[in-house]
């Protein structure tokens, strides 16, 4: 699947439940056995198959995030900037970004999924999540 954000991501916003400006957020890695659920998955405990890696930590690292208006195309884009995991050993498949509450992984909101489109497997290397955009249009 492609990569993209979950349904339940433009409702929280809508609601005030996430702020990319003020909030904190982080991406972890999973691996190819975790099959995302872009309407039913809401919280990052719904999240299967984190991976186990040298250099990686379970719940992943925080990550800047940057918002863009364009009104010339009527989209606003929200940038996660890039984040790497040094003296990696490992394989992921893809990036799972959550706004981080600092407690229970029931209380994270979902907010995107960056699918590499093959496992990415390293060997006491350098890990890195490129910039992950996502794009809302109107």
């Amino acid at each position: 699947m492609a990569s993209f954000a979950y349904t339940s991501c433009i409702e929280d916003a809508a609601k005030g439940a996430i702020d990319f400006d003020t909030d904190t957020f982080y991406v972890m890695l999973v691996t190819s056995s975790y099959t995302e659920n872009k309407d039913t998955h809401t919280k990052r405990s719904d999240i299967t198959n984190e991976i186990t890696a040298t250099g990686y930590t379970t719940g992943g690292k925080a990550c800047t995030v940057a918002v863009a208006k364009d009104t010339a195309t009527d989209r606003v884009t929200v940038t996660f900037q890039s984040v790497n995991w040094t003296g990696f050993t490992g394989t992921a498949r893809k990036a799972i970004y959550y706004k981080s509450r600092g407690g229970a992984s029931s209380a994270d909101e979902l907010v995107g999924v960056n699918d590499f489109g093959a496992d990415v497997t390293l060997t006491a290397s350098t890990f890195v999540v490129a910039d992950t955009i996502l794009t809302y249009q109107n």
